[in-house]
């Protein structure tokens, strides 16, 4: 089974804020086994245009990133973040060979 991901690019405006957001979504991330693979760290644009802040999540399944995005406790913590933060996020399917 493939598994699901999520891309997030996002420019904070306020970042005691979006700790408070990193806080509360800490308990859904763990209830669906999230992983991170990049948080925030050091980046360079070689094409196109790209947010200041990139973050990658690594779940079981697509159906786990989905579920963990829908989830109620995701939801009350993404109502924290969109007040301070712009951008644009996307689950995926892994790639299997």
């Amino acid at each position: 089974m493939p598994k699901g991901y999520w891309i997030g690019q996002m420019d904070v405006k306020d970042a005691e804020v979006y700790d408070t957001y990193r806080a509360a979504n800490a308990k859904p991330f763990a209830d669906y086994g999230a992983k991170f693979l990049a948080r925030g760290g050091k980046q360079q644009v070689e094409e196109g245009t790209w947010r200041a802040r990139t973050v990658i999540i690594e779940f079981a399944s697509y159906a786990d990133a989905v579920a963990c995005y829908h989830s109620d406790d995701y939801q009350n913590a993404k109502a924290i973040r969109l007040p301070v933060a712009e951008g644009s996020l996307v689950i995926v399917e892994g790639y299997e060979s």
